[in-house]
């Protein structure tokens, strides 16, 4: 399938979905306090065009950040009081780690909001990257900017479930090994979010 044919699926994949996602999914026996406070956040989900197919832009952390250091992510963060909605902080926040011109992008939709372990509701922004561009990653924030194929990530038997301990009790977790990158925790669960409703086995 071509690379717009596979983008074009994701489009009609984003239609479909619904239900909120979170870290806790593979975790049943956790007890999730009524009544907590979530801070929004947003990330943005780049969809490029490549001559061998469609690809995922995705970054890794700075080891120097305290939260999160050297993990795999999509450009985003929290959503700021001048940000109009989660659309507009995922694009905002793309620009400054990344330097991706929101005018160089197309908003196609969006997935369903993940719940974090740090206590932050992601909304997950899909967009397509209208022209080729050549990333900037910011220094402080951002270690490399890297892709992976769309097919990768829309084939389900590409995911893992692993387990650590976490604050004393085993976690288990979604990963999407690719390479030398290790894709795991809510990067991992929003992709296996669209990978359900637009991929294959």
């Amino acid at each position: 399938m071509t690379a717009s044919g596979r983008i074009a699926d994701i489009v009609g994949a984003l239609g479909r979905v619904n239900g909120a996602t979170s870290d806790f999914d593979l975790n049943p026996g956790t007890v999730l306090l009524e009544g907590r406070k979530l801070r929004p956040a947003s990330v943005l989900v780049p969809l490029m065009m490549a001559p061998g197919g469609a690809r995922v832009l995705l970054t890794q952390r700075s080891s120097a950040l305290k939260q999160h250091p050297g993990q795999i992510a999509f450009p985003g963060g929290k959503q700021d009081a001048c940000d109009a909605d989660a659309t507009a902080a995922a694009l905002r926040e793309a620009h400054e780690e990344i330097g991706l011109d929101p005018s160089n992008v197309q908003v196609l939709g969006h997935l369903p909001a993940h719940e974090t372990v740090t206590g932050y509701i992601v909304t997950p922004v899909v967009c397509r990257v209208l022209a080729p561009f050549t990333p900037v990653p910011e220094m402080g924030e951002v270690a490399e900017v890297f892709d992976v194929p769309l097919d990768h990530v829309l084939t389900q038997r590409h995911y893992r479930i692993e387990a650590r301990y976490w604050r004393g009790t085993m976690r288990r977790y979604y990963t999407l090994p690719f390479g030398p990158y290790y894709i795991w925790g809510a990067t991992a669960r929003m992709l296996r979010a669209l990978a359900e409703v637009a991929g294959h086995p």
